[in-house]
């Protein structure tokens, strides 16, 4: 039986490869992929009359002349919703910065009887780690965009503040500390389930989220070894398809731990240079740094200033694969509204 023949097209290199990876991954060799990154080579491609079962298309390269070719089913990639460039009732548009799953997904739901076989659309679990190397670089912005980002994305999403002593409850609409004696209590014995003694307290605005505590661990009398057990025993309930941990920059051990439990580590950086110096002596204590599972993202980047990342004289031991810019009307928006902003979407991508 011939394969089927897929076209995944797009000048975003960075995008695409994720996005074959997902395709190659889910479908192996039970189909034919062809991977266009290349403006020109697509348009001379199309040029000439082409058959095939599905085309997945940047909204950049598709017009309406591919309508002219054999090709079953013809997908859209949005930059936004507000993008209206394609006109014509025959394509199917998806969101761009959504997960690869969920694109691979509703191809697949799209294009019964040219994809034979099913799709296992159970995931576990993942845990994503957002630190950085110093303080102030954003790393509490980035996780809670996040956060945002996934459960706009029919996510369900759980947001962990991993700090001693916390001071984000600002952010949310219900500013109020978790004031029960009997939790705290709870929290103290070592032996107890956390997450089943926790879970009674977490509250949902957009995404749910553990809400802060009243006053430092320590005063508590709480070992910060709690957060790693909240982890694994909030993994493990399988309530929630991400967990978002906004760690603390202390390199020590419990960080370190947090490492080992994290399918994905954020580390948040910033254009100065020391961030730059910071980030390196930071990342020249972990082990594969440079593999898969370690995301590097420079926060509040501003073009016209200086970016030290990119400056000949200082190498880096580590590579930036997003940049997020400066909010307009930072201290007036929601948590909701990050989810709308380009550079958390990129971010939330190089997760899923």
């Amino acid at each position: 039986m011939k394969r089927p023949r897929i076209i995944i097209a797009d000048t975003d290199e960075k995008y695409i490869s994720s996005l074959q990876y997902k395709f190659a991954t889910e479908f192996f060799d039970a189909v034919d992929i062809e991977i266009i990154t290349d403006e020109g080579f697509f348009n001379d491609l199309f040029s000439q009359p082409q058959k095939a079962d599905i085309l997945v298309v940047s909204d950049n390269l598709y017009d309406m002349s591919i309508q002219r070719h054999n090709i079953s089913n013809i997908f859209v990639l949005m930059e936004s919703e507000e993008e209206e460039k394609t006109g014509d009732l025959n394509i199917v548009r998806l969101m761009k910065y959504t997960s690869t799953g969920e694109i691979l997904n509703e191809v697949i739901r799209r294009s019964q009887g040219t994809i034979q076989f099913d799709i296992d659309n159970k995931q576990e679990t993942q845990v994503v780690v957002v630190t950085s190397a110093t303080g102030g670089a954003g790393k509490t912005t980035i996780a809670l965009g996040i956060a945002a980002c996934l459960s706009k994305n029919l996510k369900k999403t759980l947001y962990i503040n991993a700090g001693r002593l916390q001071a984000f409850n600002y952010m949310f609409d219900n500013q109020t500390s978790v004031t029960s004696k009997e939790l705290y209590t709870q929290l103290a014995d070592s032996d107890a389930n956390i997450y089943d003694v926790i879970k009674h307290f977490i509250r949902t605005e957009g995404f749910a989220y553990v809400p802060q505590f009243k006053t430092s661990l320590m005063s508590l009398g709480i070992d910060y070894s709690i957060f790693e057990k909240l982890i694994r025993t909030a993994k493990k309930s399988g309530d929630y398809e991400y967990i978002i941990v906004d760690a603390e920059s202390t390199f020590d051990e419990y960080l370190t731990g947090m490492f080992d439990i994290a399918d994905k580590v954020i580390i948040v950086v910033n254009q100065s240079e020391k961030s730059v110096h910071y980030t390196n002596r930071f990342v020249s204590n972990i082990n594969g740094v440079n593999g898969e599972k370690y995301v590097f993202i420079c926060n509040n980047f501003k073009k016209e200033e200086m970016n030290c990342l990119i400056r000949p004289d200082l190498e880096l031991k580590f590579n930036v694969n997003e940049y997020v810019g400066e909010f307009e009307n930072y201290y007036s928006k929601r948590i909701m509204d990050y989810a709308g902003e380009t550079g958390i979407k990129k971010s939330t991508f190089l997760i899923v």
